[in-house]
């Protein structure tokens, strides 16, 4: 490859690439050129284009700095070029009846009630489904560079300012997570848009920093009261189980709960009380940690208003500790741990009666300034609709006529106010969006897939003029609900592996995701937490209201205990009232010590039709914070075993039936990743390392106790 000298409109000396292949060094153009250089159209140098000369071939020819791409003909805005754009995003739409069937892009196309319709071997006579006419999927492409459309803004540089450029061309991911191709099986009943408040920047923005501000004030509380940390990620899991019974208006803060105090965070606060127990590994912090505890729990006795039987019986125990530590100094770190368990049974009961009425107030308080936060929350938000003229109250609700369709995103029967500028540029694989100089981060493959979802999902925004600030105020809404601490939230959003997905689609027809985000989701049908602002990008809402009447479909569940028991309820009174196929592959936790409510109902259920469990450290699962972490950190190993359960009623157990085979095909997909495991079966036996245990699986007569126990309180644990 020779290199030689070239003429170009940049000033900077950047080495470019000629149509012919070659590396030419890039000069400026200087006015005495002997060929005339005719001027680029505005759109074009926008876009990134500049018109340079080969000397060489001693012909102009034409480069992007954006692509790093060369033509030799003047480029046309719109057109479709397999390298740059292998998609064909960037093509002009195309025109007549083709665009019907070929307008939804990636391969996508409109589904006809007919497809499921064919007859097969275990058929049953389907219900009557429709597409329903106004909550559909747009039939016209919606590019984002559609040509005469400028989307968004990008500042390519922070030094020079907002200048205003189009994005650049679509980013083609080297790896995939996730396959927007297939197409749903599940059916529900067609439903009214919502009444959600739609999203806004400046609302999502003053969400976030009052979120920030309750996360404080429970860490202050937890600090001045009881003098302990919070519990890692306990307030997550508060957001969390506060939704199953909140019935107020803001998408992320509870502020109608009955009752008022959360089980969840008054437990996990109480099991830090007098001092948060960690994992032990050697003998000296055995030593240390039954010293602290029986000092803290003394100290908390006579601080606090205790019943004279109490003090005794906490004084006694912890005197007698104490000269137990002075006497035997030969005691091994068993010895450690089996004489601080006796002192927790022992003094553990007085030492929880005296601090519950703290603990209850800590909940308390915590609930009611959320309460107070939406309230002023959603007092901005009205005042902002209504300086942009939409009235809230006085939307009719929309008629909808009493059919199956196929399921379809959320809709919102509020009209979108006009929003604010967000600007966007790239630092090298990230996309970065800044509103207000608050700053949000996604790697380029997510991006791009968000950009996928919203041109399936939206249907208010043909133009993509919302499109950069719906997407700032989706991974603001994520990265409040995570929280700031290194790793935090993450296993909130963790999913399966992508041969996982693939083997339960190929299997057992699974298209559904009960519990995703935009962000971590496979399929582009998903319930996720936030309808509000996950429903322009594919979300059907959350799960917990979500009935659907048929299909197939993947429960991968946020590990908290109150969450996963209404998710069984749910479960169980869905497949009670369908007669259609209805099938649930649930993903939970094997804890077993004790075991979990959610747990134990699946296992008494009569619609368990199989069971298995996959061992800890021998099956991984992708990073909640995959949408920016690096690649070699997507996938970690799980700490815990995954019980594996298929709820099912007759017609879906018809349909879908988990037998031996398609058991089989599930778990070797687990080897694309992880360990290779054994194959299924109650006699299969270990054949590798003679340490490893097998996987253990259950029918639905079978035995209910199938696995030693985990620690569900152990710190660390990552949930899937």
């Amino acid at each position: 490859m020779t290199s030689e000298n070239h003429a170009t409109i940049k000033a900077d000396s950047a080495m470019v690439m000629s149509p012919t292949g070659s590396t030419s060094q890039a000069a400026p153009l200087s006015p005495s050129t002997s060929k005339p250089i005719q001027e680029l159209p505005d759109e074009l140098v926008q876009a990134g284009w500049s018109k340079c000369w080969s000397k060489r071939e001693s012909r102009p020819y034409y480069f992007n700095r954006f692509t790093n791409q060369s033509l030799w003909e003047m480029p046309v805005l719109g057109q479709h070029d397999v390298i740059s754009d292998p998609l064909g995003l960037n093509a002009a739409p195309v025109s007549g009846e083709a665009m019907s069937d070929a307008g939804l892009g990636n391969g996508q196309r409109k589904r006809h009630p007919s497809e499921d319709a064919q007859a097969g071997p275990n058929s049953f006579k389907r219900p009557k489904v429709e597409i329903p006419v106004t909550p559909t999927t747009p039939t016209v492409p919606i590019s984002p560079s559609t040509p005469g459309v400028k989307p968004w803004v990008n500042t390519t540089d922070d030094k020079q300012g907002a200048s205003s450029v189009p994005a650049p061309a679509p980013y083609r991911p080297s790896v995939v997570y996730w396959d927007l191709d297939v197409q749903t099986n599940a059916v529900i009943r067609e439903r009214a848009p919502a009444d959600h408040l739609p999203p806004h920047p400046e609302i999502e923005l003053q969400r976030a920093q009052l979120t920030t501000k309750l996360r404080q004030h429970y860490h202050e509380l937890c600090s001045q009261r009881e003098g302990i940390e919070p519990p890692r990620e306990s307030f997550n899991r508060w957001l969390l189980e506060r939704k199953v019974v909140d019935k107020g208006l803001d998408p992320l803060l509870p502020s109608e709960c009955d009752p008022v105090i959360s089980t969840s965070m008054f437990r996990e606060i109480m099991n830090d009380i007098p001092i948060r127990l960690s994992r032990i590994k050697y003998k000296e912090e055995a030593r240390k940690l039954l010293f602290k505890y029986a000092e803290a729990a003394k100290k908390m006795i006579d601080s606090r208003n205790a019943t004279p039987e109490s003090r005794k019986v906490v004084k006694w125990n912890v005197e007698d500790t104490m000269n137990w530590l002075r006497r035997d100094h030969s005691a091994s770190k068993e010895d450690y741990m089996d004489r601080l368990e006796h002192l927790r049974k022992q003094c553990g009961p007085h030492v929880a009666s005296v601090a519950k009425d703290s603990v209850e107030g800590i909940c308390s308080k915590i609930y009611h300034i959320s309460a107070e936060y939406v309230r002023r929350i959603r007092q901005v938000h009205l005042t902002l609709l209504k300086d942009c003229n939409i009235s809230v109250d006085g939307t009719e609700p929309k008629e909808v006529q009493d059919r199956l369709v196929y399921c379809y995103p959320v809709r919102l029967s509020i009209p979108s106010p006009p929003q604010p500028r967000v600007e966007l540029h790239f630092e090298n694989d990230v996309a970065c969006l800044r509103y207000k100089g608050e700053m949000v981060k996604v790697n380029r493959g997510h991006f791009s897939k968000l950009e996928l979802l919203y041109r399936y999902s939206c249907i208010d925004d043909t133009r993509f003029e919302k499109f950069l600030s719906r997407v700032w105020c989706l991974i603001k809404r994520y990265q409040v609900l995570f929280g700031s601490g290194v790793n935090e939230g993450s296993g909130l959003q963790g999913a399966l592996p992508v041969p996982v997905f693939e083997a339960l689609n190929k299997q057992f027809g699974v298209t559904f995701e009960c519990f995703a985000s935009p962000l971590n989701c496979y399929f582009k049908q998903f319930c996720s937490a936030f309808p509000d602002i996950d429903g322009f990008f594919g979300s059907r809402g959350p799960f917990l209201s979500f009935s659907p009447a048929s299909g197939s479909f993947e429960a991968n569940p946020p590990f908290c205990e109150e969450f996963m028991d209404a998710m069984v309820t749910h479960f169980e009174d869905l497949l009670e009232r369908s007669s259609e196929p209805l099938s649930f592959i649930i993903f939970v936790p094997e804890w077993r010590d004790p075991p979990t409510p959610a747990l134990t109902r699946m296992e008494a259920s009569r619609f368990r039709r199989h069971q298995m469990m996959v061992p800890a450290f021998e099956h991984e699962y992708r990073s909640g914070s995959q949408h920016i972490c690096k690649r070699e950190e997507i996938y970690y190993k799980s700490v815990h075993g995954t019980a594996v359960i298929f709820l099912q009623n007759d017609a879906g157990f018809s349909k879908w039936e988990p037998t031996t085979e398609r058991i089989q095909e599930f778990l070797s997909a687990y080897k694309v990743y992880g360990r290779s495991l054994p194959s299924p079966g109650p006699s299969s036996t270990s054949t590798g390392d003679k340490d490893s245990k097998p996987v253990q699986e259950q029918s639905s007569a079978t035995s209910q106790d199938n696995s030693s126990p985990v620690d569900k309180t152990a710190p660390d644990t990552t949930n899937i």
